[in-house]
């Protein structure tokens, strides 16, 4: 049944910049998606920004220049701009008289935003005040999955969870860690041999939990037709029982790998 589960909270207000937070981490404690009621009431503009989650800004009234790595974008009333996770940009608002709502999946977080203005600004002291609650974790909360690059962006393209090639031929579940040290040894024993592009998914079982999907902890098992190695015997191996539902996932982390398939590392892991 329909239920209120917050209520508009002001988190940004500066030189002509107002920000309402109506769900998300302050408004509605809700961490899976964030929607703002922003408004321009003079001439403004924010700091480079780089996002580590998805935002759509909807505009209804005005014009949003946008700034980014390689050219400039102008958008209206009536328009909706994508800004994908992990890329550079900056939002001008030449006059008065914008109104937008922003949409953003995971939820903001001052963590999950990279904000170039002064070090200890106004706004990025209000934002890290109000957000203290929701960016404080445990680390042994925080699982890992490696995966085709290929695949995870087809998932997220289609809006439906990602699942590994082997999920029903290894007993419907994911494999995990929660020993980012152990990902490389893992991804050399398994997928070596398999071309392209990979990167590291980090998310979290409280995350899961909250959408139903349970994580076992377990002994390691094979991955499809190749088994485990005898050294591995003392690790316990979460086993996510289920898919990974992309508003989960926190970070997406490249793999680096050599030229003949090896992989070498995982950029800021």
């Amino acid at each position: 049944m329909p239920r209120i589960i917050g209520k508009s909270t002001n988190v940004v207000k500066f030189q002509g910049l107002t920000i309402n937070e109506l769900a998300g981490n302050v408004a509605s404690n809700e961490d899976t998606i964030s929607i703002a009621h922003v408004t321009v009431s003079e001439p403004t503009s924010e700091p480079w920004l780089t996002l580590d989650y998805d935002e759509w800004i909807c505009i209804l009234k005005g014009t949003i220049v946008f700034n980014f790595d390689g050219g400039t974008l102008e958008a209206h009333a009536g328009d909706t701009v994508f800004v994908g996770r992990g890329e550079r940009f900056r939002p001008i608002f030449p006059k008065a008289g914008v109104e937008y709502v922003p949409v953003c999946l995971p939820a903001f977080r001052p963590d999950r935003c990279i904000r170039e203005d002064d070090v200890g600004s106004t706004v990025s002291q209000r934002l890290t005040m109000l957000h203290s609650h929701s960016t404080t974790h445990d680390p042994s909360d925080t699982l890992y999955h490696m995966c085709p690059k290929e695949k995870w962006d087809a998932a997220k393209s289609s809006n439906t969870a990602y699942f590994p090639d082997t999920f029903i031929a290894d007993g419907l579940f994911t494999h995990a860690t929660a020993v980012p040290t152990r990902l490389i040894v893992t991804a050399n024993h398994f997928y070596q041999s398999v071309k392209g592009d990979w990167i590291c998914l980090c998310f979290t079982r409280s995350g899961l939990l909250k959408l139903g999907i349970l994580v076992k902890d377990e002994e390691p098992k094979p991955v499809g037709d190749t088994p485990v190695s005898e050294e591995w015997q003392t690790w316990v191996c979460p086993h996510v029982l289920g898919g990974i539902p992309m508003q989960v996932v926190t970070h997406e982390l490249p793999m680096l790998r050599d030229d003949d398939g090896k992989f070498l590392s995982i950029v800021g892991l």
